[in-house]
């Protein structure tokens, strides 16, 4: 049975990714991967929402609190939420910097505002760098799920049908039937969480119930000390760069910046299923203690109290998480690299060499995931620390016109070196998150080098003063940029 609703609910998804290609525009490489800026508010929502609530939040979360308590989720809850304030001022800046400099990736804003192709480069390299092991997460949370719920699959057939079934996504017709596919992710991973909680509730006879083992180990529900600082930096430092980074390449593809705000107002909603995530973690602690793999609780606690085809849902939200996030990293990966790695490609009429791309990235992760999953997922928190160091150049392009290019490029290696040297000694200065402290030191190199270089800056006002050039809207009193 759970195979079975499964393979339906995974056919099913296939099916729509291919009949919503029909409205599609055939207009080359734009279309894939922006959909020639035109998909509606509501597309965007469950876009972005399709690539913030991931595998990592069906399996991730609960095991995290499973085995590390409260703090790990007052930073993941914290900083999603602390994002979305952040995301309702910077997303629609972020759209109108898109389609200021006809960019369809984060360095073609960057070249498109600075005129430097160094800038570019390393902003594609670090992008490169996260996206990777990004992906692997992304298989190795599907081997997790499907290995846990005992479908009849071994790794191997894991790796390339996921690889197939997010080709077939993207290869239909890019971010649009991506786009409708992430609908109907939402629809099985919000039914499976739920019926998961609401079983939860019913076995422990109410809620106190599923907070017993807290009583327990009062460890479970009090942050203190360091786990309180890394939480804190944490949620500042990835809230900040949370629509800036990776999520951003699919913000150019709404149809408007007012479309980008009405998404970005309703996606909060979604944190009303983290509270039945954390009953399934606290009532997983009392019943299913010392699991050798934390990320399974999830799994574990809905086999032993759900029937055979709650479980088979729960399969398929779970395995559509997944594979939304594989089809949208392949989509930004090919972006980048046939737009800003390899000019050839950029002035392409067809999506031939987009498609290629996007099929040798999930073929190249798909074997890292299999032969060095381990080496892959340990380089996951780095390479998302690395994006961090985005966020000063963005702050150049909305904001703050004095910044430099050639600043701008020392301050991002400044800070990836920081990342790395912090990472790889094992040092959490004050406990507070890595990112952060590179993130600090980045900023200050930028703007003191910003001050001393006189070449590199700007021809061109930053977006959050060209609203009505941009736009075409009323953007009230104009303030000149610093």
């Amino acid at each position: 049975m759970i195979a079975i609703i499964f393979g339906v609910v995974i056919v099913f998804s296939v099916g729509v990714a291919f009949v919503v290609r029909r409205g599609a525009t055939d207009n080359g490489p734009m279309g894939t991967l922006i959909a020639d800026r035109s998909l509606p508010s509501w597309l965007i929502f469950f876009l972005a929402v399709g690539e913030i609530y991931s595998i990592g939040t069906m399996l991730g979360f609960p095991g995290g609190i499973y085995a590390k308590g409260a703090s790990y989720g007052i930073w993941f809850i914290g900083y999603i939420l602390m994002g979305y304030i952040f995301g309702y001022f910077l997303a629609p800046l972020v759209w109108r910097a898109g389609k200021a400099y006809d960019a369809v990736t984060v360095p073609d804003v960057m070249y498109g505002h600075y005129k430097d192709r160094l800038l570019e480069k390393l902003c594609a390299i670090t992008f490169i760098v996260a996206l990777i092991p990004w992906a692997v997460f992304q298989f190795i949370g599907l081997q997790t799920v499907l290995g846990g719920l005992g479908l009849p699959l071994n790794r191997a057939e894991t790796i390339i049908g996921a690889a197939i079934i997010a080709f077939l996504y993207v290869g239909a017709s890019g971010v649009r039937s991506t786009a409708f596919v992430a609908v109907i992710k939402d629809l099985f991973m919000l039914m499976g969480i739920v019926l998961a909680g609401i079983a939860v509730v019913i076995a422990a006879k109410g809620i106190p119930g599923v907070f017993a083992a807290a009583v327990t180990k009062p460890d479970l529900g009090t942050v203190t000390g360091g786990a309180l600082i890394f939480a804190m930096s944490t949620i500042f430092v990835q809230s900040l760069q949370f629509y800036l980074t990776l999520p951003a390449q699919f913000l150019f593809s709404a149809s408007s910046e007012s479309s980008i705000k009405k998404s970005v107002i309703w996606m909060p909603l979604y944190m009303l299923m983290y509270p039945l995530l954390v009953f399934v973690a606290y009532y997983g602690v009392r019943h299913a203690p010392n699991l050798a793999n934390a990320d399974s609780i999830f799994l574990v606690v809905i086999r032993d109290l759900a029937p055979e085809w709650i479980v088979g849902l729960v399969a398929a939200g779970a395995g559509l998480a997944g594979l939304i996030v594989l089809a949208g990293n392949s989509l930004m990966f090919s972006g980048v690299v046939s737009r800003n790695l390899v000019p050839s490609m950029r002035d392409a009429t067809t999506s031939r060499g987009v498609n290629f791309v996007m099929a040798a990235f999930l073929v190249v992760t798909a074997v890292l995931s299999s032969l060095a999953s381990s080496i892959m997922l340990s380089y996951l928190g780095l390479a998302l620390a690395l994006t961090t160091q985005l966020v000063p150049a963005w702050f150049g392009v909305m904001f703050f016109r004095r910044l430099k290019a050639p600043a701008l490029s020392v301050g991002l290696v400044t800070g990836c070196v920081i990342v790395a040297f912090l990472y790889f000694s094992g040092m959490t200065p004050g406990g507070v998150n890595t990112g952060l402290i590179a993130l600090s030191v980045n900023l200050v190199v930028s703007v003191v080098l910003s001050i001393v270089i006189r070449a590199g800056r700007s021809d061109v006002e930053p977006v959050g003063m060209r609203a009505r050039e941009i736009v075409g809207a009323f953007s009230g009193r104009r303030v000149d940029a610093v």
